[in-house]
């Protein structure tokens, strides 16, 4: 509705005020309705870390693709080559069942720019992580 108006946004005439009038309430009324479902939501949700971390396994590695991919663009790699060589490995992981870690220690393209102890580094969660507590002191900070 706020798009259609924006044609009659130089002329105040009866079609536009009429919709403001209608699409203001009704975003309140459904923002009330969001919220009130996504606090029972949360309310209601039990979180098993444990079966969290192993549904993270079952992709055998592809969960940490988009941090390799960062690290080969930091080494000065094309944004195309390391999603080519990331994408590669990571299909032949769906295909053959193999494990993306150590296709990529395989691999001679990511080898030439990144030694072993850095594609293991891209394989940990502290980089995910890093910023949870910065972010929870924002959002649960008492009295402030």
């Amino acid at each position: 509705m706020g798009l259609e108006n924006v044609a009659l946004w130089h002329e105040r005439d009866i079609s536009h005020s009429s919709a403001e009038r209608v699409v203001l309430p009704d975003a309140s009324i459904t923002l009330d309705y969001i919220l009130h479902k996504a606090t029972s939501l949360i309310a209601g949700l039990v979180v098993h870390p444990e079966r969290m971390l192993e549904n993270l396994q079952l992709t055998r590695g592809l969960v940490f693709s988009g941090q390799l991919l960062l690290a080969l663009t930091q080494k000065g790699v094309s944004r195309e080559s390391a999603y080519e060589w990331v994408q590669r490995n990571a299909m032949r992981v769906w295909d053959q069942n193999e494990n993306f870690q150590e296709l990529l220690q395989q691999d001679p393209d990511i080898k030439l720019h990144l030694s072993a102890k850095e594609i293991e580094g891209a394989f940990g969660f502290d980089s995910y992580l890093r910023n949870v507590d910065t972010i929870f002191d924002r959002v649960f900070r008492d009295g402030e």
